[in-house]
């Protein structure tokens, strides 16, 4: 079975377990805790994933890092996909949790990708744009990248609105050689 398929199990079953105990609200903020920290830990995810690291050991780790900084339920979830020898894809399960949370609460993820951070008044019109056109809640990540020169790209999905210098530069370019 693939490993999205099993993460997805996984996580579905986290979400009604979190809706059943009214702490839907604390797991996403658990599960954003563990993903930020198997992302900035790239030691955390190799130890989980080796197959010379006992599942013992593997539990001990997970428990010395999260036991007391997350929710009961949560925790559950390490312990049994430990105890189900799964303990390699859980930030696949991580992953997973997060974007069926955000299905569940009508959230749309959007990347706006700018060579400025962006002032209060252009993250709202960003927020209003997408929020509008897609009729959800959005949740708007930013970032910089300075070889844009001017302009932004906008990502809502499989989307992409690309209204950046450097691509206008190019197709300038194309034209000129053509």
């Amino acid at each position: 079975m693939s490993v999205g398929i099993v993460a997805s199990r996984y996580a579905k079953s986290l979400i009604d377990l979190a809706k059943e105990k009214n702490v839907l609200e604390v797991v996403i903020e658990d599960m954003k805790l563990f993903k930020d920290t198997a992302d900035k830990n790239r030691g955390l995810m190799l130890a989980l994933k080796s197959p010379v690291v006992r599942h013992e050991k593997k539990l001990n780790i997970l428990k010395a890092l999260f036991q007391d900084r997350v929710d009961p339920v949560s925790y559950s979830i390490f312990t049994i996909i430990t105890k189900k020898n799964r303990e390699s894809i859980l930030d696949a399960i991580a992953d997973e949790f997060i974007k069926q949370y955000n299905e569940y609460k009508g959230i749309l993820k959007a990347t706006v990708i700018t060579t400025t951070p962006l002032t209060e008044e252009l993250r709202k019109q960003f927020n209003n744009i997408v929020a509008t056109a897609t009729g959800k809640r959005i949740e708007l990540e930013e970032k910089i990248d300075p070889k844009l020169i001017g302009g932004y790209i906008l990502r809502v999905n499989d989307r992409q609105i690309d209204a950046s210098l450097r691509s206008r530069l190019n197709e300038l370019k194309l034209q000129l050689v053509n």
